[in-house]
């Protein structure tokens, strides 16, 4: 089994918690959608205003940091969530490791030069008839784009995996490592990323409210473009706004699009260089996954919260056998 070990010494130093491992988190993502959207809420499931003093504020959608007491765990905010306690480790019960890769980000202009990794895992079970997909984007201090002055970070808003039309409904959770690893927000049975912006970014309580017509669940009429917004960066004192019409992504069975926030510095001064570690359950067979290996397979999505515009790279990554990518 090749590169199974899939450099853990480097894993450890992002602070990595030795945790019982239980999958109480998986949640039902339908090949159809939802009643009225393609996406279900995770992390800010029940979303309060900060200064309200319970124990669920969401940080909403990584508009401002979020205080380590309120991060998922056993007991609070654990939609979607589950332990576990490495990224190798088995995210369900009868299920064990079959496959690993790491994949280089590029830059986002088509360079040669890296601005990350994704970390790439398959678990399967003992019937050779399911298999997990789990991936982690880890991001670093290096600018994604060398056509315009200065050191750009590239933000990772979601991240899309595709192959899934013949999967029928699949089961998604999430888990995270550390104090810089960012929560999972919603999860869609969707090919399209919508953007997210608060009302503004210069006090708490504007972060926390969502900007003009801003959804935290898009509608599923007619949008099938892979990242849908505003692609214009605005200042913390703009009042963010947007078009119901642009808050929406049509239900596309074949790709499941998880919603974090994850750079390796944000412009408040925030670190989250590593995302959730994002699981996706679904029908796979016994051949070895190392022939499921798809080019673009894995989205990587910038959708232009705050000072970015929307952009996308795309990188090979595990499919289901006999996954077809556009």
């Amino acid at each position: 089994m090749k590169n199974i070990k899939l450099k853990l010494a480097i894993l450890g130093t992002l602070g990595i918690a030795s945790v019982p491992g239980y999958a109480t988190g998986f949640v039902a993502l339908p090949d159809t959608g939802f009643a009225s959207s393609a996406y279900t809420s995770c992390y800010n499931d029940g979303r309060v205003m900060p200064n309200t003093n319970a124990d669920d504020v969401k940080g909403n959608f990584g508009s401002y940091p979020i205080v380590s007491i309120f991060h998922p765990s056993a007991s609070i905010n654990n939609t979607c969530w589950i332990s576990a306690a490495s990224l190798i480790s088995s995210p369900k019960a009868g299920y064990v490791i079959t496959a690993t890769r790491t994949t280089t980000i590029p830059t986002s202009t088509g360079g040669s030069g890296s601005i990350g990794r994704v970390n790439d895992v398959v678990w399967r079970n003992a019937a050779k008839t399911m298999c997990v997909f789990g991936s982690m984007a880890v991001m670093t201090n290096t600018d994604h784009d060398s056509s315009t002055a200065g050191k750009q970070l590239f933000e990772i808003n979601d991240i899309a995996r595709g192959g899934f039309s013949t999967s029928g409904t699949v089961n998604v959770a999430y888990t995270r490592f550390g104090t810089y690893s960012s929560p999972v927000y919603r999860v869609g049975r969707t090919f399209t990323s919508v953007q997210h912006r608060a009302l503004q970014y210069n006090t708490i309580t504007n972060r926390a409210q969502n900007g003009i017509n801003y959804l935290d669940l898009p509608t599923k009429n007619s949008v099938a473009a892979a990242v849908t917004g505003e692609n214009t960066p605005i200042n913390a004192t703009d009042i963010a706004t947007t078009t119901l019409a642009s808050q929406d992504a049509v239900v596309n069975s074949n790709w499941v699009d998880f919603t974090a926030d994850t750079l390796f510095q944000d412009s408040d001064g925030s670190l989250n260089p590593v995302s959730g570690l994002m699981y996706i359950e679904a029908p796979c067979d016994a051949t070895s996954p190392y022939t499921w290996v798809k080019s673009g397979a894995i989205r990587l999505r910038q959708t232009g919260r705050k000072t970015s515009t929307l952009k996308e790279i795309a990188i090979s990554g595990f499919a289901p056998p006999g996954a077809i990518i556009p």
